[in-house]
């Protein structure tokens, strides 16, 4: 305590037990203005924090149907999408394979008809029986007959010679007639193998237009619950689009590194062509013009996807006519190729300098340049990545439509869980402040609880008199 606060400057111990009681004597007497004070103060602070959190709740119940709205419409024209591609598909694959179906059936039932001819000119007729087989009995009968002639011998020993000849030209004919029927097999082989590859063609055509029609009826129940803003089509929306954020997220972030790459290959030549000590701010004029030339070969890559029709970011660009189109299409892609092929001539240039930089450091060290054997490798290899870099880019416009389309879905529920967490913040508060308003009450009465002591014994005698002074007299 200040000496000038002290009553008795000798008696610091005195001085502050008489200032403790006069503030204990001042507390008490404005014991019941300090109530009302804290009462106040808690209160309008805990109604405050009560109106910010119904605020809050109407600004997330707001939120909360927007974003379902936005989800659902989103999902909605993704869904109609899909659908028109897959139409598109089924008709440009009917009017591929199917539609020279006539023709196809002329030539199935031209094959058929003569694969047909074919078997029947094919189909095995064995030999008919000799009519000298009817003479076998007869002989039979005159040897038995005759006894042992030799004449009889004679002429039995003529007919078996005349029935060798008639079997050997009877098996004759029938082997000329198997060779026949052989060759016309052999020259059915190919209408067969013909037919069987048609019929497949035909087959593996209609299977797949039967899997794009049970995929197109499931595109369609989607598309019917997405259309009665159900709350499943709603959860399925929403896991969708947090797969699509988290996976092009990692996509793009691939792509950065790629990017990152792609800058460390033309940083350093770039600084021979603009100047390695001109500076732009903090970064050197080189890596800003690394930094546009990726920008640029970025930009050509999105405005080709686009004129291609494989992402949507610029409706402008799919609104344009045919012809437009591909004139910007061919555009981009002219472009893109120089840019791709100076950024390779830049990676050749940096290996040549990396190179002269090593024989410099060489040469003012004492020691003699060496050339590396393979020293032509690196380039080569840099020149290569340095063209297909700027490709590879340009891929980067489809997992950036997503990202984009899935990040407003995403950063909305995001949103929406932080203004359901100030809610719970503002209510929390809120009761905290009352409960705190009634603390500090109970601690002032605590810091007076002598004077408040003696005021209740005080009012216990009064009330004790008053009750024995209306008791009546026996």
């Amino acid at each position: 305590m200040p000496k000038a606060m002290m009553i008795w400057p000798g008696n610091p111990g005195l001085s502050i037990f008489v200032w403790a009681i006069l503030a204990i004597v001042v507390m008490y007497a404005a014991r019941i203005p300090a109530h009302q004070a804290i009462r106040g103060f808690t209160r309008v602070v805990a109604h405050t924090l009560r109106l910010a959190g119904h605020s809050l709740m109407d600004a997330q119940k707001r939120l909360a149907l927007r974003n379902r709205e936005v989800l659902l419409a989103s999902g909605q024209e993704l869904t109609e999408r899909q659908i028109e591609q897959e139409f598109s598909r089924i008709s440009t694959t009917i009017a591929k394979d199917l539609g020279t179906y006539p023709a196809l059936h002329r030539k199935l039932s031209e094959q058929v008809a003569s694969i047909d001819e074919d078997y029947r000119a094919a189909t095995d007729s064995p030999p008919d029986p000799p009519a000298w087989t009817s003479a076998i009995g007869m002989t039979q009968q005159l040897v038995d007959k005759s006894g042992g002639d030799k004449t009889v011998g004679r002429v039995i020993e003529a007919l078996h010679k005349g029935f060798m000849r008639a079997h050997a030209q009877a098996m004759g004919e029938y082997r000329k007639s198997s060779r026949t029927r052989h060759r016309l097999l052999s020259h059915m082989m190919p209408f067969w193998r013909r037919t069987a590859s048609t019929l497949a063609s035909v087959d593996k055509t209609v299977n797949g237009i039967v899997e794009r029609s049970n995929h197109i009826d499931k595109l369609m129940e989607q598309y019917h619950e997405i259309s009665k803003r159900s709350d499943r089509a709603e959860r399925m929306l929403s896991t969708s689009a947090m797969t699509q954020f988290l996976i092009s997220g990692l996509v793009l972030t691939i792509a950065v590194l790629g990017g990152f790459i792609n800058f460390q290959l033309i940083a350093l030549p770039m600084s021979e062509m603009v100047g390695a000590s001109a500076r732009l701010g903090s970064l050197k004029v080189s890596q800003v013009a690394a930094l546009v030339i990726i920008m640029v070969e970025i930009t050509m890559g999105l405005f080709l996807m686009e004129s291609l029709r494989i992402t949507r970011l610029f409706p402008v660009i799919g609104s344009m006519q045919d012809r437009n189109r591909r004139i910007m299409m061919w555009a981009s892609l002219v472009i893109l190729l120089v840019l791709a092929s100076i950024e390779s001539s830049l990676a050749y240039m940096r290996d040549l300098l990396a190179a002269n930089n090593a024989a410099l450091t060489q040469s003012l060290a004492g020691i003699a340049v060496q050339q590396p054997e393979f020293h032509w490798i690196p380039a080569v290899g840099q020149m290569t990545l340095g063209f297909i870099l700027p490709f590879a880019l340009t891929f980067v416009a489809v997992p950036m439509e997503s990202f984009i389309h899935s990040l407003r879905v995403v950063g909305g529920n995001a949103l929406e869980a932080a203004l359901r967490l100030a809610v719970f913040a503002c209510h929390l508060a809120g009761s905290l402040i009352h409960h705190l308003g009634s603390g500090l009450i109970n601690t002032y009465d605590l810091a007076v609880f002598l004077p408040l002591k003696v005021e209740h014994l005080v009012l216990g005698v009064t009330a004790s008199k008053t009750r024995r002074g209306k008791v009546p007299a026996a």
